[in-house]
């Protein structure tokens, strides 16, 4: 059975081949598929397990989707060191490479569009959560109104450093298996230039800000620019319409949330205050 191409971003030319050792979905090798002086990186992956049938399972099954997902976030993790690539949800399959450079043509512009806009820009997310203990003395106190207010100052000030913002309010904000209400989810676009500027803004945060104890600031990245791609209809109109649409395979892709995703982000900090 002619093998499937597994697409997990789309970017310019690199200056090098990606490395040998850099496996993704499957164990497979990444390589890069240059079309019209854009490059998809894709790996081959078995048609009997990336097929309809085969995706459909996986997205049933949350061990396969946190795997696939985590060897999805490795290959955009790495493009993100050497350019600013746009990364497609986990499950993103086509049945060659012609296929592979018809999606290409068909979201050229957009794609250009895209890679103008991010590029040397970086993702950066902050969660502000109310630990449990806490969050449970004050169902609906004045703790979590304060903690409420400092999130939107937090949010306030990192948008002002920021170049664009966004909220997530239908995802879960406390990582599986930390204990805590959610208060804020947030991403932030940053020039990877300003990052370190960034971070020491959340970083400054302490108790005298918060007004309140039993808080935790959570800061991730830098990502890839999965928040700001505006590409979101791919899913829609490509492909070998095996896209997974699995909303549990593509939070674990988007977050550093829980034993799916340990380790697998450059940087994780977390302040308690």
């Amino acid at each position: 059975m002619t093998p499937l191409r597994y697409v997990y971003a789309v970017c310019r030319p690199l200056c090098a081949p990606l490395q040998a050792q850099l496996t993704g979905v499957a164990g497979a090798p990444a390589r890069q598929l240059e079309h019209h002086g854009l490059v998809a990186v894709v790996s081959l992956v078995p048609a009997g397990e990336f097929g309809e049938e085969g995706l459909g399972a996986r997205s049933r099954d949350p061990e396969r989707s946190a795997v696939m997902s985590r060897a999805h976030q490795n290959i955009v993790d790495a493009l993100t060191g050497v350019t600013t690539p746009l990364p497609l949800p986990p499950g993103m399959v086509f049945p060659d490479d012609s296929a592979v450079r018809v999606m290409i043509e068909e979201h050229e512009e957009d794609f250009r569009r895209a890679l103008e806009r991010l590029e040397g820009r970086v993702e950066w997310g902050v969660r502000v959560c109310l630990e449990a203990a806490r969050a449970s003395e004050t169902e609906s106190g004045r703790t979590r109104e304060k903690a409420e207010e400092f999130a939107c100052r937090l949010h306030e000030a990192l948008s002002g450093q920021a170049e664009d913002s966004r909220l997530h309010t239908s995802r879960k904000m406390v990582p599986s298996g930390m204990p805590g209400r959610g208060v804020l989810d947030a991403v932030y676009l940053v020039p990877r230039s300003r990052s370190e500027e960034f971070v020491e803004r959340v970083e400054r945060v302490d108790r005298a800000e918060v007004g309140i104890q039993g808080v935790r600031v959570e800061l991730t990245g830098p990502w890839a620019v999965y928040s700001f791609t505006g590409l979101e209809g791919i899913t829609e109109t490509t492909g070998s319409a095996v896209n997974a649409k699995n909303e549990e395979s593509a939070e674990i892709a988007k977050t550093a949330e829980g034993a799916a995703r340990s380790g697998a982000r450059p940087h994780e900090r977390r302040t308690a205050v």
